[in-house]
Formats: structure tokens, sequence, C-alpha cells
């Protein structure tokens, strides 16, 4: 079997979802469906993480039980997740008793294999972070991320060897078997290793709201450690689900995408437990950046979270989807401004794709009356395409995904330029037939492909104008792999029907 199975983190419901949860969650929805069309059967796991002490506070604030609190905000997540046409495989909750079930057994096997022991422990925990935090971490005596005094916790818990398996993480990470993205982000993990680590607790005595372990029921355990079994549990990879998931044939994973802030826990702690375990280590983290909503962090108090309904309302689902993922390369930080998502808009779909689509089936309809049997591509566009293509490829291999965007765009621009090099206007006013059905053929050609190129980012748009060639999704699978292994597509439809308006400018 060809498989891919990717990940999202889980993420925490202390609140409702907004631009943040939404840029990783289509970052991945989009690899995913390349990867199927690519013949693929791929496992997308996405979910919430919902137990620890900030749930139990924020839930405590909201007058409702911590599980009734989290059903709430589950609800949001998962309808927000329906708007933007996100196809995950599998939705986990750290709630679900298969997941708890999971935990518990590795828990269990970890700790009869010796990794697990009883300690002391005193440090300075940051209850928005669900981790602990170092004196020289702290700016001005509080959490920099969250700009809140952690607390002070001391208590006697368990502890996982997480120091037993520095040497060897710090090989694989070194040696690529756990591929980091970008490689900055690599560097980063291995000098933390070189200085140093230490062992990890792995339990709370004081917390109530989480999973009890399976050798202690007086301590639950750490959030983070449970949150991170979820991958395994997502596929149920010890069979504790009725979910009918073909379980350890999707493992090992095949992309972890996450946040730059939560590397380590992903790079260094999931590794190490997965070692202790003696399951396969996950091949790839991508690790995107931070951003900023008009230069500033997103803040309640600001006013400037932005959650997935207003950017659908503003500019339709497709055109969400790929603004979100072309705003800026996933590996830096980037901003995100609303301004500047309208001008590309209307740059790139309206202006640029939109128009072109627009005009060529005008012209199909005003010259042959919606009737052509298509001319083989000429030259000059069949290299158009081949380049496009083949840098297509490349930059989805390295989840470059701006750049996916610009390729296609770049195929598109190609096209508006050749209708004002060619001027089909003039050729059917001159009554050159020929001539203008080979320039209407090499822009039905280009418009077919980038709409099957566009399909991972803007599915309904895509299938719209597929329609137009009388051809549904069905067709999309042998179109897609024709394309990318032959660098062509070929058009069967000798009559074409007109396309709706696909994006209405906004002024």
């Amino acid at each position: 079997m060809k498989k891919f199975y990717l990940t999202t983190p889980i993420y925490y419901v202390n609140d409702e979802p907004h631009i943040g949860h939404t840029y990783t969650t289509v970052i991945a929805d989009v690899i995913s469906r390349y990867y199927k069309l690519l013949g693929y059967s791929a496992f997308f796991l996405t979910g919430t993480d919902e137990h620890g002490a900030k749930i139990f506070e924020v839930a405590k604030k909201n007058n409702l039980e911590p599980k009734k609190y989290c059903d709430k905000i589950v609800e949001k997540f998962k309808s927000a997740w329906k708007l933007l046409n996100i196809e995950y495989t599998n939705f986990i909750r750290t709630t679900d008793e298969y997941h708890e079930k999971t935990v518990q057994f590795v828990l269990e096997k970890i700790h009869n294999n010796g990794d697990i022991y009883k300690s002391n422990y005193e440090g300075l925990y940051c209850i928005q972070c669900e981790k602990f935090i170092q004196e020289d971490e702290l700016v001005d005596g509080v959490c920099p991320d969250h700009n809140v005094k952690p607390v002070l916790y001391k208590e006697e818990n368990y502890f996982f060897k997480l120091s037993k398996y520095k040497n060897a993480i710090f090989e694989k990470i070194k040696n690529n078997e756990i591929e980091i993205l970008p490689e900055t982000r690599k560097n980063e993990v291995l000098g933390k290793l070189q200085a140093g680590l230490e062992d990890i607790s792995i339990s709370r005595k004081t917390l109530k709201w989480g999973i009890p372990l399976p050798f202690d029921s007086e301590q639950t355990i750490y959030v983070w450690i449970d949150a991170l079994i979820n991958y395994l549990s997502g596929i149920d990879y010890f069979k504790f689900s009725n979910l009918g998931f073909n379980n350890k044939e999707f493992w090992p994973c095949d992309l972890h995408l996450i946040g730059k802030d939560i590397l380590w826990f992903h790079s260094v702690i999931w590794p190490a437990l997965l070692l202790s375990l003696n399951i396969p280590l996950p091949k790839k983290i991508l690790a995107h950046g931070f951003f900023t909503i008009d230069g500033k962090k997103m803040s309640k108090t600001l006013g400037n979270v932005i959650k997935p309904a207003q950017l659908v309302e503003q500019f339709g689902v497709d055109a969400t989807r790929i603004l979100i993922v072309s705003m800026f390369p996933i590996g830096v930080d980037g901003n995100f401004s609303l301004s500047e998502m309208k001008d590309k808009y209307n740059k790139d779909l309206a202006d640029n794709f939109g128009n072109l689509v627009s005009r060529t089936f005008g012209m199909l309809n005003k010259y042959f009356c919606n009737k052509l049997k298509t001319l083989l591509p000429s030259q000059i566009l069949r290299q158009e395409i081949l380049n496009c293509v083949k840098n297509y490829k490349t930059y989805f291999e390295k989840f470059e995904l701006h750049r996916v965007t610009e390729v296609i765009l770049e195929l598109t621009s190609f096209a508006n330029r050749y209708v004002q090099e060619k001027t089909p206007w003039i050729l059917a006013k001159e009554n050159k037939i020929d001539k203008l059905s080979q320039v209407l053929s090499d822009l039905l050609y280009i418009i077919k492909t980038s709409s099957i190129l566009f399909f991972p980012f803007m599915t309904n748009i895509s299938l719209k104008i597929l329609s137009c060639f009388n051809e549904d999704e069905k067709d999309l699978n042998e179109n897609f792999q024709t394309l990318l292994r032959q660098g062509q597509i070929y058009i069967k439809a000798e009559e074409f029907s007109q396309p709706e308006i696909l994006f209405k400018k906004i002024q």
C-alpha cells in the first residue's frame, strides 16, 4: 500500500478556532489531497487536546464541567473545518475512551521497560504553556509567550528517563532519520540537545482533570505526554476502538505538521517515548513559524483575532484556503493582513486566473458557440506546461506550498499575455479560423491544467471549471497523475459549458 500519514497538532480547547488553527489545518488538508491525487492512501489526523490545568480553569470560569466545556468548543472546531472543506480522516479527542486506553497502555509499557521512576520535583510552571519553564527563559519575570508569571510547582511525581535517549535522538536528527524542516529548526534542536537533556516529570498529583496513571491512580498523566500519544491512538495503533482503521499499516507517521513553539516536544520527547516503546520514529517534522496580524501579535485585548468564518465571508471558501497558504513561506515567521489578502485576491484570483477563465470561455461562446474540436497544444505552450509541472512537483515535495501556487499563477499569467500577443479578436475578424482554433485550444489546455493543479487548494473552484469540460471528480486522479507523469493532459470534450463568475472583485 502506498500510504501517507500526516498530522496537525491537536488543538487546545481553551478557546474557539482562529486563523492560527486554520493556517495549520488548511496546509495539512492541501498536502493530504495532493497525496490522494497521486494514488496514495492518505490518513489525515487532526483533533483536540482537552486535559490539563488550563482547560480546568477555563471551564471553571465558564461555569461548566471540563468535559461539557470541551464538548462545546470541539463542535466549533468541527464546524470550522467543515466550513473550510477540510477532509480529515479522523478527529481525535483526548477525552475519547480509546485514546485514554491507549495512553494508559503506553505508559504501562514504558513503566515496565524501566523508563519511569518516582522522584520529587520543584520548578516554575506556565499554566498557559502547560510546561515547565526555566528562570533564564523568563522576560521580566513572566513567560515570554503568554506574558503571565509562572507558578512554583513542587510535589512528588513520576519521571521519564528522557536523558537515556539523548545520544540516539541526536544522531537520528543529525542523520535525517527524523527529518526536521526547515533546516534552521533542525540546527536549533541539535544545539539544544548538545547543551544537555534532563529527565522530565510525566505526572501531576494535584490535578484531577487528566488521565490517571495506570500504575498509580493518585496521579494524572502530564497533558503533553497524553497529547503526543494521540498520533498512535488516532490511527488506533493498539486496536482499542472499533473505528475500522488499518492500525499499524499507516505507521510510521510521514509528516507531523506543527508550530515551531512545540518543536521540542515533537522532535525530542516524542521520539524518546517511541524509542522506549520500540516503535519506528516519524519520518518528517515540519515546523511552521509564528505570524502577526497587521504587524501585531494576535490578541483578544487588541481585538485582532481572525476567525475562519470571517475569512470565508469576505473571500469565499476556496479563496480563503489558497490565500492562507500562499501569503508567506511555511517555515518562516509572517504577517497576515486582511488588506494585503484582499489585494492578493484581486490580483491573483480575480484579475489573473478568474479573468483568464472568463475571457477564454467568452470567446469560445462568441466565436464557436461553445463547440470546438481542440487541437494539440502548440510547442511553446507544451514547454510552459512542462516547466510548470516540473516546478510544481519539486515544490510540493519540499512542502513549499507558496511556491506551488506561484508556479500555477505564472502559467495563467503566461496565458493572459498569450491572449494579448495572439489577438484572437483580430483573427476572428479576419476569419482566420485555424489560427483562432489553435489559440483557444491552447488557452483551454492551460485552464484545464491549472484547474487540476489547483485542486488541492481550491477543490470547489477546480471542479466547477472541470465541469465545463464535461468532467468531474472521478476523472481527477487519472488527469492529475497523467499530468505529473507526462507533463500534459487531454481534452476529450468537443462541446463546453459556460462557467459562472469564479472570483468577484473586492472593492
